[in-house]
């Protein structure tokens, strides 16, 4: 999820215009923000570009299908997804849900319920809340999520804006991992390669042996996870 101060922002994927702009009026007026595309195409341009918390995707598009679409986005990212179809049967249901997607509403539907459904989505994969002043302990380090701050046996260790961000976004999601792409867009990086360095930065300043990361680990296939002691 982005900033507690900004509204989710949702992606709606749906080759029919009017319904596209329908939904994104209606979403828009219920605490959305809302971006909309015509097809997978599209969307993958959006999504280079910004970090979605949740996509709204049609199935049948012309080109490549919402189900083609949500396989290729879960490859690489956890964010939830919302399949809309006109196709009710149960074999169809089955079919997006193995591909990647999170629930599945059909056409036609009730606006309110689409609505509830993004709720509960957000709701359910919401990383689990903090303590306000919550410190994450690695070993010697301990990194005060609050104050941003982070201590080795007692001392402080300067962070660069860069390795703070990173930092504090691991502490907050421990134990979640987060795919290279995924984090480029939450900290508005365009190089997967940045993050890499950033990664091997922190790993210096809170590993005792970087070569062996114990804390911020590499998730082969995915990317990495901060595994912390204790958050308390």
């Amino acid at each position: 999820m982005n900033s507690a101060v900004e509204d989710p922002h949702l992606l709606v994927v749906d080759d029919d215009e009017r319904l596209r702009q329908l939904l994104q009026r209606f979403l828009s007026t219920n605490g959305f923000r809302v971006s909309v595309a015509g097809n997978a195409q599209d969307a993958r341009a959006l999504m280079k570009s910004m970090a979605f918390d949740l996509l709204i995707l049609d199935v049948m598009m012309p080109g490549e299908s919402g189900f083609d679409f949500a396989e290729a986005v879960r490859a690489s990212s956890s964010v939830p997804i919302l399949m809309l179809t006109a196709r009710s049967e149960t074999e169809d249901r089955i079919a997006g849900l193995e591909r990647g997607a999170d629930d599945y509403l059909t056409k036609p539907f009730e606006p309110r319920e689409l609505v509830l459904r993004v709720a509960s989505l957000l709701r359910r994969t919401a990383p689990p809340e903090r303590a306000a002043h919550a410190e994450v302990s690695m070993g010697d380090c301990v990194y005060d999520t609050e104050r941003s701050q982070l201590k080795r046996k007692g001392k402080p260790v300067r962070l660069t804006s860069s390795e703070k961000a990173l930092l504090q976004l691991f502490a907050a999601n421990a134990g979640r991992s987060f795919s290279r792409s995924d984090l480029c867009s939450r900290l508005g990086v365009s190089l997967e390669r940045s993050i890499d360095v950033q990664v091997t930065r922190l790993r210096r300043k809170i590993e005792e042996d970087p070569k062996l990361p114990l804390y911020l680990q590499t998730v082969r296939g995915v990317g990495y996870v901060l595994v912390p002691d204790s958050v308390g």
